[in-house]
């Protein structure tokens, strides 16, 4: 079953494939209004179902715009409609789900509700992100990184701040596009050594620089995210904040990185947070052709899940 679970799950040649056929689809979309459908219609006559356990804007229109411009449908569910793992199990409800759609994607909080949906499901199952990882996420990113500065393979990524789901991803993508990481922020939010040693086994040159300034030297590209999840508390934010100030990213630290060095973000960001307005509106900044690609990748993975 070709489900999209995680990047390093997925053999390093149908990624390449994914992102080929990704910015093949954005180019042929060129100029054509944004409601209208593909010329290829793939998805014609199958039916998907978007389930979302935690609120989301661009993970919801953009697999919703991704299957209609391909010609199929969405069901798209909350958790709260599903009931998703009370009062029925989560293998029951694969079982249930896979009799009426043709592929899901779930956006939820633990891992294992993810993994149990997929190994009960008889179609194909999508992470649209878990507490653990956001490989959607990163497949758009070497997708925006590609079409403005070429080939990811080589070069040097720096995540600054958290490391969280998104960062997760980017060490999983490390190892399987060929790029080299650096994480630069407190000892205390490292990304999980799991996932630090797999990239390292795939050959990723992987780094913890807690000085962000040097962490940043020679970058082709700075990454950051938001410093505190919606749920968490309000003292909880506090100590995030003064564990993370010194990784903002701003014009200073930008200038230690190649001058034609990228800035990233998954958005939403808290400006003057982890991020200055002067960063995100800037002219290295392609943050907004990253939330654009997360359309085009994901139709590409959802062909690449359904075999069309």
């Amino acid at each position: 079953m070709p489900h999209f679970l995680d990047i390093h799950t997925t053999e390093q040649t149908a990624l390449r494939h994914m992102i080929d056929q990704a910015r093949s689809m954005k180019d042929a979309r060129a100029g054509r209004p944004k409601g209208t459908h593909d010329d290829d219609q793939p998805l014609q006559g199958h039916m998907v179902a978007l389930i979302f356990e935690k609120p989301s804007t661009r993970t919801r229109v953009s697999f919703d715009m991704g299957v209609r411009q391909m010609g199929g449908q969405t069901m798209v569910l909350s958790g709260s409609e599903m009931q998703l793992g009370h009062g029925e199990t989560i293998a029951d409800t694969a079982r249930v789900l896979s009799r009426y759609v043709d592929l899901i994607m779930i956006r939820t909080f633990e891992e294992s509700i993810l993994h149990e949906l997929a190994e009960f499901a008889s179609v194909p199952v999508i992470n649209g992100l878990t507490n653990r990882t956001h490989p959607c996420q990163i497949m758009a990113d070497v997708l925006t990184y590609e079409e403005h500065r070429g080939p990811i393979a080589g070069k040097k990524v720096v995540w600054t701040g958290d490391g969280n789901n998104v960062c997760a991803s980017f060490l999983h993508a490390a190892g399987q596009f060929g790029f080299d990481l650096t994480f630069t922020g407190p000892e205390s939010l490292d990304p999980d050594p799991e996932f630090v040693a797999l990239a390292r086994a795939q050959g990723a040159r992987i780094e913890m620089v807690r000085d962000p300034a040097r962490a940043v030297d020679g970058a082709d590209l700075v990454v950051a995210d938001t410093w505190v999840s919606m749920h968490d508390s309000q003292s909880n934010r506090e100590r995030r904040h003064n564990l993370l100030r010194p990784y903002q990213v701003n014009d200073a630290l930008m200038s230690h990185a190649k001058p034609d060095a990228l800035f990233m973000h998954c958005l939403p960001a808290h400006r003057e947070e982890e991020v200055t307005s002067a960063v995100m509106d800037g002219p290295q900044s392609v943050i907004f052709d990253e939330a654009e690609n997360r359309l085009h990748a994901q139709k590409a993975i959802l062909r690449y899940c359904l075999g069309v």
